[in-house]
């Protein structure tokens, strides 16, 4: 774990809103791509290298696996190709911040999950107000946008549930790893079929693999060293930025501008998964 010495050194605190930053630049920067070469290619770069250099570095042993092991990290990796292709649909078709605010209530539904404490209807209450908003402000929300998005918030959940049972089953980044790599040839299959890649061009290469770093290498880093230090209520509650942040970014990198409504809806959505992680008693793993 030497390579994460330097990480330690940085307050917890600051090395999650970092990853953050970091996940929502890489999306900026892919759906500005999308005007030269296909949502499906960005996705496919991104999920190719995170999916190289977690080969690199954890080089997992696949030897005595049972059939049930396979199946999960077959059913993990579904889910987190699934979710990255779902969500780069949903940005080509509605405003990045809101894409991610309506991805987000798949992790905050986690959060809910058996609760029954009355409490809790509020944090409901308080996100199907948000998404209510989002219908009411001045960006027309295209409806397939909407459904891809809310297609990569069930994908979200999935990869967390699943996730769960697959950090037991397979040791350190063994598993996460492999999944990657399933995902990574399902997304490769894809845009082959589709005869997307003809003509790719170098530059549009590398600036998916920056992507692919930014997206899944730097924020996973990232957030394993705080999670060391940071208890895992504390984390559920930074990751629940994740919208604000992508609205920020979308602003300031492709120049969408969101309404009052929206914001109010984005803030909303920000504050029920706040308060479902703060007061709840679980925890996202996101």
């Amino acid at each position: 774990m030497s390579r994460f010495a330097a990480l330690r050194r940085i307050p917890a605190t600051w090395l999650v809103i970092a990853g953050i930053c970091s996940v929502q630049l890489g999306a900026a920067l892919g759906k500005g791509l999308f005007g030269v070469t296909s949502p499906d290619v960005i996705v496919w770069l991104r999920l190719a290298t995170s999916a190289t250099l977690l080969l690199l570095i954890a080089r997992p042993g696949l030897s005595r696996r049972t059939g049930r092991d396979w199946l999960l990290v077959l059913a993990f990796g579904a889910c987190l190709g699934t979710m990255n292709w779902a969500i780069y649909q949903s940005f080509a078709r509605i405003p990045l911040g809101l894409a991610v605010t309506i991805e987000f209530l798949g992790p905050l539904g986690v959060a809910l999950i058996g609760s029954r404490r009355l409490r809790d209807v509020i944090w409901v209450v308080l996100a199907a107000t948000g998404v209510v908003l989002l219908g009411f402000g001045p960006v027309r929300l295209d409806p397939i946008g909407v459904g891809y998005a809310a297609l990569a918030g069930a994908c979200w959940a999935g990869y967390i549930l699943l996730g769960a049972r697959l950090g037991r089953g397979w040791s350190g980044l063994s598993g996460l790893t492999v999944a990657s790599a399933f995902a990574a040839l399902g997304m490769t299959v894809l845009v082959t079929v589709r005869g997307e890649l003809t003509e790719l061009q170098l530059w549009v290469v590398g600036i998916g693999i920056a992507i692919g770093i930014l997206s899944s290498v730097i924020p996973y880093s990232l957030e394993i060293t705080a999670l060391r230090t940071m208890p895992p209520k504390v984390f559920g509650i930074l990751m629940s930025l994740e919208p604000a942040a992508a609205a920020v970014f979308a602003l300031a990198l492709l120049g969408e501008v969101l309404g009052v409504i929206e914001w109010v809806a984005i803030a909303c959505v920000v504050a029920a998964s706040i308060g479902a992680t703060r007061f709840s008693g679980r925890s996202k793993s996101i």
